[in-house]
């Protein structure tokens, strides 16, 4: 079939708090995390043998997947760092020169690698993409997915020419620019061949790097541009939106877990909700959440177990994670909140204790 590589060692910086003391990929979809789906998927389409190069916050990955054996792959990491003082410090590599110091230690990329990166949620017919990838006698592919033209500021887009070798590329064009609506997915298959065009070493890039090498020595590099979900989490305003995605059953991947106690709410075990609380779904409420009478949740709403929420208050398309106290008639709408921040939808941040912030929320343990 084919070998996989998940690039798992960036900082996340775009999409804090939520990678404060969190590796990206570990960022939860349902209560599980977005890399868990990822490898479910390339489990399914038989990509069983999967690096994954990490670096900052890694032994939270490293200790939830281990091996990769619960969900029938064998997994490897690669940590990228190095000695500072007497510490091991984390130092990124870059997506391809991360690829490189994995291929020099063991000469893993011996085959065809499917290269995913580990914050996306991705329905795409493996199978399909990696025939395409052969028939065409690739050296590299990478997946394009066509955005609206106004959206390609947010994208890195691909220029094919009509037979779809790439010819270059732009970073987050605006629209009045954009030569091309074919975004990046950040997925790509590689050949082993395209390791040697990767210095030993050195930071280096797929994308800034490693591409514009390969469309000046004109080598057979690709673009396929396939329509599937693509689920990116790349920004903060991101993950709201795909929350709510998700909340409203878009994504048929990713079932909602618990029992379904009344049309549309699902629930984790052993949940108090008192008399005259009302819910209209689709709402995800966690296991030993309390919900005190007169509360208000209006869908699609998730909220995180070990939560409270107290009398009268109100949710409106909420995001709550785990242990949130909400405070009895407190009102709030379009957040992802946490015991110490909420955001709002736009992506504004505000942190407990902040002055003039009127929200009144916490920690439930408390």
């Amino acid at each position: 079939m084919a070998k996989g590589m998940i690039l798992a060692a960036g900082q996340g910086t775009r999409i804090r708090p939520l990678t404060k003391n969190l590796p990206k990929p570990m960022i939860p979809i349902l209560g599980k995390p977005v890399m868990a789906y990822l490898i479910e998927h390339m489990a399914r389409h038989g990509v069983v043998d999967i690096m994954i190069n990490v670096a900052f916050n890694h032994a939270q990955i490293e200790s939830y997947f281990g091996d990769g054996s619960s969900w029938g792959v064998n997994i490897g990491y690669s940590f990228e760092g190095l000695r500072e003082h007497g510490e091991i410090v984390p130092k990124p590599m870059g997506s391809a020169g991360g690829m490189k110091k994995i291929q020099d230690f063991g000469g893993f990329f011996d085959e065809t690698t499917l290269v995913v990166c580990g914050d996306a949620i991705i329905d795409l017919d493996i199978e399909s993409a990696l025939s395409e990838h052969k028939s065409k006698g690739a050296l590299a592919s990478v997946v394009t997915l066509d955005v609206p033209l106004e959206q390609t500021k947010n994208y890195g887009v691909v220029v094919t020419d009509k037979n779809g070798q790439v010819e270059s590329f732009q970073e987050k064009p605006q629209p009045e620019e954009a030569k091309s609506t074919q975004a990046s997915t950040g997925i790509y298959i590689f050949e082993p061949d395209v390791l040697n065009l990767v210095p030993s070493g050195k930071v280096f890039d797929i994308g800034n790097d490693l591409f514009p090498l390969l469309v000046k020595e004109n080598l057979p590099f690709f673009a396929q541009n396939r329509d599937f979900n693509w689920i990116d989490i790349g920004r903060l305003t991101d993950y709201w939106e795909v929350s709510q995605r998700v909340l409203r059953g878009e994504v048929d991947l990713m079932g909602m877990p618990g029992r379904e106690i009344q049309p549309g709410v699902w629930a984790g075990l052993n949940t108090s909700i008192e008399p005259g609380v009302k819910i209209t779904g689709p709402v995800y409420i966690g296991s030993n959440v309390k919900i005190e009478q007169g509360a208000i949740i209006t869908g699609p709403a998730w909220i995180g177990h070990g939560s409270h929420i107290r009398s009268k208050a109100r949710l409106e398309r909420c995001i709550l994670s785990e242990y949130v106290r909400i405070s009895a008639n407190q009102e709030l709408s379009e957040m992802i909140i946490s015991s110490q921040y909420c955001v709002k939808r736009n992506g504004d941040v505000h942190y407990l204790g902040e002055e003039n912030v009127p929200l009144h929320w916490g920690d439930a343990r408390g």
